[in-house]
């Protein structure tokens, strides 16, 4: 299905299936923008679509392999994991010998024009990604970057290519894509059992981010913090980055606060020059608030100064950072209740954000979490039983699919049971349903309350309804 490898120094003209989605519809943007033609399809219309229209993208709603027939010329055809290979325009592009390429073969493609710079890890990715982006600007670069979502600080864009040297990618270990494309820089930000279906097994997960890291032509960070990333970047020499003691790039004096936090990135004589600082540490203010976020820019900080570049300069540009949607993102204030909307879908990032809510002061935080698929919450209801401390009241509804099918026994009251099961004095709601949650939550929240939406599916839309509740019910 992947056929020969394509060759992007000259322009060609690639159609992608299923265009619209977050992977490829910014593999799409990096195309367009570095001089190819590109057209593509979706199943459904979208926003997504416009803007890649307005990049000059001929984009269509819906499968239609005789337009597909008729592109000429065409050199190869883009796919997600998602596309299956019996696609009607896949079938299309094959009848004509056109070459289908999924994205294990497109990043490579799109990594052989500039150097690549990989951040891998089970969460924190995408913040990590475009705090990157942003210390390398700071630094006096100006890369190339593709993300999980769109990014506030880069332009509101998850992907966009640039005149610089470096090419910032989101690695995603979903589907072993990010083993795909040679790097000449990589950070681990923590490794974690997810994504074992594909994997087969917690043990080659861990091969697979150990074959990330020992492939990897240049500096590695990995968080010292996370024991095991920490056990795979021993016997290779990688550089480590966190609050660990014993860390190469250590954040020293954090000081967390509701609005950001604050701390001393100190170097030991293993890392890099920390050009500009005076071989000292350097002071870091960042806009995100929690414990997670902090370590989040320590690794790009860390990454930058093993590059070589001017991390005092990089850390300051940290300091004016929008933030990533969903990703701790403020949605408003109604009638006293502050709302944020966070993607945190597994057991360690629901703790972080949650922690992070709790740093700010308020009078309670009120959080409502959605699991996410029917695999990932038979894996980890009793887990995520413990992650739930930081709320003072919590909501929990039902499971957003994902586009799996149901599991007998398999439901959002698994982590009713957790839960309460390790806290039974636990204030807890059930709302199986959104409209149920939004129902509940307009009874209960009252002034000073923080109200927290967390999870990867559809629950984002939970904020904006009570938001609109409170300020038609309480004027």
């Amino acid at each position: 299905m992947d056929g020969p490898s394509l060759d992007l120094s000259v322009p060609r003209h690639i159609h992608i299936v299923a265009i619209g989605g977050a992977g490829m519809s910014g593999i799409a943007t990096l195309l367009a923008q570095s001089g190819h033609i590109v057209t593509g399809s979706d199943a459904v219309d979208s926003p997504t679509l416009a803007r890649l229209a307005d990049l000059g993208v001929a984009v269509w709603v819906g499968h239609d392999p005789d337009r597909v027939a008729a592109l000429d010329p065409l050199d190869a055809v883009g796919i997600s994991s998602a596309v299956g290979d019996d696609d009607p325009e896949v079938l299309a592009a094959l009848r004509r010998g056109v070459p289908v390429l999924r994205r294990t073969a497109l990043l490579p493609a799109l990594a052989a024009r500039e150097p690549l710079l990989s951040v891998a890890g089970t969460h924190g990715k995408t913040t990590t990604t475009s705090l990157l982006v942003a210390a390398l600007r700071g630094a006096g670069e100006d890369p190339s970057f593709l993300t999980g979502a769109p990014v506030a600080a880069l332009g509101g864009v998850s992907a966009a290519w640039r005149r610089g040297r470096h090419l910032v990618l989101e690695a995603d270990e979903s589907d072993g894509s990010f083993l795909s494309a040679p790097r000449v820089g990589a950070i681990v930000t923590n490794v974690e059992p997810d994504h074992l279906e594909f994997w087969g097994g917690w043990d080659e997960l861990r091969s697979g981010f150990r074959q990330f890291l020992s492939g990897t032509d240049g500096p590695r960070v990995v968080c010292a913090d996370d024991p095991v990333a920490a056990d795979l970047a021993a016997p290779l020499g990688a550089v480590t980055y966190g609050t660990a003691e014993g860390a190469d790039h250590r954040v020293a004096d954090l000081v967390l606060g509701a609005d950001g936090s604050r701390f001393t990135l100190v170097g030991t004589a293993r890392a890099g020059r920390y050009s500009g600082s005076g071989g000292g540490g350097v002071s870091v203010e960042l806009p995100l608030p929690g414990r997670h976020n902090a370590l989040d820019a320590a690794a790009a900080l860390a990454l930058v100064d093993e590059l070589g570049l001017d991390v005092t300069a990089a850390a300051a540009a940290l300091a004016d950072f929008g933030g990533v949607a969903r990703r701790f993102e403020r949605k408003g204030t109604a009638a006293g209740v502050t709302v944020v909307d966070d993607y945190a879908h597994l057991p360690t990032e629901v703790r972080a954000a949650l922690a992070a809510g709790a740093s700010g002061g308020y009078e309670r935080v009120v959080a409502v979490f959605q699991p996410h698929r029917y695999s990932r919450t038979q894996a980890l209801w009793e887990e995520f039983g413990a992650c739930f401390g930081d709320a003072d009241l919590l909501v929990l509804t039902d499971i957003y699919p994902a586009g799996e099918e149901p599991r007998p026994g398999v439901t959002g009251r698994l982590l009713v049971d957790s839960t309460l099961a390790a806290d039974p004095g636990r204030s807890l709601l059930w709302a199986p349903t959104l409209d149920d949650v939004v129902e509940q939550l307009v009874d209960v929240l009252a002034p000073g309350d923080l109200l927290m939406t967390v999870g990867a599916g559809d629950v984002t839309t939970v904020g904006p309804r009570v938001l609109e509740r409170l300020t038609q019910e309480r004027r």
